[in-house]
């Protein structure tokens, strides 16, 4: 009886996964139209992430970034600073450890470590313009920074 009772239990496991895996594959990555020009654009307009007060700064030269950011990514404001602290407190580590696995990880991608320390306040700006890179960079090279899938 007992034996029966595991053999079910294991079978509803088994289907629970199966159903969520094909669950899972559904949620697919959809490009506009106008994303995958933006992607494919050559333009290398930098974008400046900095602050001040903590003298932190990256550039971004990363063709079709700065177009992205001016069209295509949420506005300013639409995210809390708490949001994308957390966000990118999680992308950066993952970031961080692909840098250190070239071998894994491609390394024309992952080229740099990034110094993010989640106990400094940088402001909203350079948290919102790093969320939005990493949404980019998810987007555009087909890549996970986290357990989300990167939308708009």
């Amino acid at each position: 009886m007992e034996r029966n009772i595991l053999k079910r239990i294991a079978l509803l496991l088994i289907t629970a996964g199966i159903i969520f895996s094909c669950g899972a594959q559904k949620e697919s990555l959809e490009i506009s139209e106008q994303e995958k020009v933006v992607f494919n654009s050559d333009d290398e307009q930098q974008v400046e992430i900095a602050d001040e007060k903590t003298e932190y700064e990256i550039i971004i030269i990363e063709p079709g970034f700065y177009v992205w950011l001016q069209s295509i990514a949420r506005p300013e404001g639409y995210y809390s600073q708490s949001f994308l602290e957390n966000r990118n407190s999680l992308m950066v580590m993952n970031w961080n450890q692909r840098v250190l696995q070239p071998r894994l990880y491609n390394p024309n991608l992952y080229e740099l470590q990034i110094n993010y320390d989640p106990n400094i306040d940088y402001g909203y700006e350079v948290n919102y313009k790093l969320y939005n890179y990493f949404i980019f960079f998810q987007r555009k090279y087909n890549q996970r920074l986290g357990p989300f899938i990167p939308r708009i």
